[in-house]
């Protein structure tokens, strides 16, 4: 699941459960990124669930109607892989010279995946020296059951493209979402469709990877069943309303609140975790992204319940854009962390 280097141009594919987000940069770390291809595609859920051949055919066909839109010429992709169909983890292993440490994890992995590796694809990156015991140290540890990467691969495959990478869209997330030279730890909170993956950043690396189920569908639900509208107008409200309690009498606060104070202390959670693992490592801030940037006042409400500064992310921070992409991503733009965080592996 490493990127490849040497490759020459690729671009990223971020298939969500409403939409597919393709794109193509250049440029690099150093100088800064320049966005050259885009394309942003509504899909119908069912289409992605479709495992039978002729859906397989019609998705397919749908992401390189999605390649053609956004004018992208080269077969190369890096694709990322949902966090439901992911395992990471953060581990501690004894300080050993890097070719030496390299030898010996190779043979330990299987210690730290949650199936057996003749079902599985892992990959490992060393972090460096654990920022608890410098006589340790870190490695994050990412696999995916094998039968669901070979059948990514097949499906991407067919339509003559060329998988050159596969990565936890989490991981990609933190990528574009990082907050240049924090000291604190910063906690990435991508409120998906379905689920929401969590990332702690410390000292510039991930330290802290969980995804947690619910997400804006559960926010959808409670307000179709408590005013009695339909999917769609409950959309509308929620994306337009949000949290503020002046908006419908505060009938969309009220059911919004109810809900996402479980979630607020799943986030508490998770930062417990963080600071007992890591005793001197403090959250500073939390950085929202996908709905979480999208919903009037919702890092407002985070930010009352957890006594943490809350922004909604930028993903393009890093990623320079002409008035005219501006203009055409203004309704979707932060719906492309994973996308982008996927363009932002180096060839270098």
């Amino acid at each position: 699941m490493n990127l490849l280097h040497g490759v020459g141009d690729f671009f990223s594919l971020d298939i969500g459960t409403n939409s597919m987000r393709l794109v193509q940069l250049s440029g690099g770390s150093q100088r800064g990124w320049t966005l050259q291809k885009f394309a942003y595609v509504p899909i119908d859920p069912r289409l992605t669930q479709d495992s039978s051949e002729l859906g397989k055919k019609r998705f397919g066909e749908a992401i390189m109607g999605a390649v053609e839109q956004a004018g992208i010429k080269t077969k190369n992709v890096a694709l990322g892989l949902p966090a439901s169909k992911t395992f990471t983890s953060i581990v501690e292993t004894e300080t050993l010279p890097e070719k030496e440490l390299q030898k010996s994890f190779k043979y330990e992995i299987d210690k730290y995946v949650p199936m057996p590796m003749s079902d599985a694809k892992a990959h490992y990156i060393i972090l460096g020296p654990s920022p608890n015991d410098p006589a340790k140290t870190e490695v994050l540890v990412s696999s995916v059951a094998k039968d669901y990467a070979e059948s990514s691969m097949e499906l991407i495959e067919k339509t003559g493209l060329n998988i050159i990478a596969m990565e936890p869209e989490p991981l990609a997330a933190a990528r574009a979402l990082a907050v240049p030279g924090a000291i604190d730890a910063n906690m990435i909170v991508d409120f998906g469709e379905q689920s929401t993956d969590i990332i702690v950043v410390y000292k510039d690396q991930p330290r802290l990877v969980r995804s947690i189920p619910g997400g804006f569908s559960v926010l959808v639900k409670g307000v179709v069943s408590g005013l009695n509208v339909r999917e769609d107008q409950a959309r509308q409200f929620i994306l337009k309303f949000g949290l503020d309690q002046n908006q419908l009498d505060g009938q969309v606060f009220r059911i919004l609140s109810a809900h996402l104070e479980n979630f607020s202390s799943e986030l508490a959670k998770s930062i417990r975790f963080f600071q007992t693992k890591y005793i001197n490592g403090k959250v500073g801030g939390i950085v929202l992204s996908g709905y979480g940037g999208m919903v009037p006042l919702f890092a407002e409400f985070i930010e009352s319940r957890l006594n943490i500064p809350t922004m909604r992310g930028n993903p393009w921070q890093f990623v320079r854009t002409t008035d005219a992409q501006q203009q055409a991503l203004a309704s979707v733009a932060g719906e492309f962390a994973v996308a982008i965080g996927l363009s932002e592996r180096s060839n270098e």
